[in-house]
């Protein structure tokens, strides 16, 4: 059984330090000299060698919010599955701030809903989808205010909600589910983790989220009267990295999709002891935690893979439904190009290396 280690409490990092706190190549160590009479020689040589020697690749940023199935990369991070001289994961306020920092060329990787990701490639970014992360299939929720008996009540209600395809499907799935109209409730764009405060001061009545922050919001005196226990073959998180990184550091990229594969393991065979550390940065307690995961369906390297091979692979079939929501929601211009988005070479490289070794 893996021993878990001592985590730090779990911290999210904002854009600026993705750029400087400590997330570049450390300067190359001065070689000590080897003897007075033999020093300039030494050096010279030294000098004409380093000249020609390439400087190691930095670290590849992977940033991603707070959302629970995420974990697997946060533990390996942790428990020193991965070469953190290699992969740097890293935790940001919000999804926004996961696809801005992806515009901006701060990270070179994210895990993101797949909707976040359809948007970026819409946007002009050239990414790779590399990896099937998990799918939802209660760990979103829709909270309301505790005089909000059922979801009928909802009509005329100012409802919180990010703006991406997840909360759009959330979003008409409620309606539906209560028999409303959209114009039967007032809709707020808002970022989750603003959630809390335009709840607490009446700015909202109704907020569509996902945990942890909904246990955050559950502790507040909010209650889940709505989550994506049905949803779980729209609902998917999936792994990207711009092309270029993939082009020049493709071993990074397989250390990172052997990483989710690790973390993956730990947590699947000791979940007690994953859900006492892994909840100690989440407001939940570890039973809560657990609770969460039972929400949650998480796709190993080889099942991934099987989603994104083939022609076409399954997972354009799955996300047909939600192409349609994007395009629709005047979130998506068109149909996204499958054949140049998806790339399973990484994951089948790491799948080969594994059974290899």
């Amino acid at each position: 059984m893996l021993q878990a280690a001592a985590l730090p409490v779990r911290e999210q990092v904002s854009r600026e330090a993705i750029a400087w706190q400590g997330w570049l190549p450390a300067p190359r160590a001065v070689v000590d000299r080897v003897g007075r009479a033999g020093s300039m020689v030494f050096l010279g040589l030294s000098l004409l060698l380093g000249a020609c020697e390439s400087p190691p690749p930095p670290p590849m940023v992977v940033g991603m919010n707070s959302w629970v199935g995420y974990d697997p990369l946060v533990l390996a991070r942790d428990r020193n599955l991965i070469d953190t001289s290699q992969i740097k994961v890293v935790e940001l306020a919000s999804s926004t701030e996961a696809m801005r920092g992806f515009r901006n060329g701060l990270i070179d990787a994210a895990a993101l809903t797949l909707d976040e990701a359809l948007r970026l490639a819409n946007e002009g970014q050239d990414l790779r989808l590399v990896a099937m992360l998990d799918a939802s299939a209660g760990a979103d929720a829709v909270v309301a205010r505790s005089d909000i008996a059922s979801l009928q009540a909802l009509r005329g209600e100012t409802i919180a909600v990010e703006r991406s395809a997840v909360g759009a499907l959330m979003l008409t799935r409620l309606l539906q589910e209560a028999g409303l109209r959209p114009a039967d409730v007032n809709v707020l764009n808002l970022e989750a983790s603003l959630h809390l405060e335009a709840l607490s001061n009446g700015k909202a009545g109704v907020a569509i989220t996902y945990q942890p922050l909904a246990g955050t919001l559950k502790k507040a005196g909010f209650n889940v009267v709505f989550d994506s226990s049905g949803l779980s073959d729209e609902l998917f998180d999936v792994l990207v990295v711009r092309a270029s990184t993939l082009q020049e550091r493709p071993a990074q990229v397989d250390a990172l999709i052997a990483g989710w594969r690790d973390g993956l393991s730990a947590m699947t065979r000791d979940k007690a002891s994953v859900a006492a550390d892994m909840a100690r940065g989440s407001d939940m307690t570890p039973e809560e935690y657990l609770e969460t995961l039972n929400g949650l369906v998480f796709f190993a390297p080889e099942v991934s893979l099987e989603q994104l091979s083939g022609q076409p692979p399954p997972l354009v079939h799955a996300a047909d439904r939600l192409v349609q929501t994007l395009i629709a929601a005047g979130l998506l211009d068109h149909s996204p190009d499958w054949a140049r988005l998806i790339d399973a070479e990484p994951a089948r490289r790491v799948l080969k290396a594994g059974k290899s070794s």
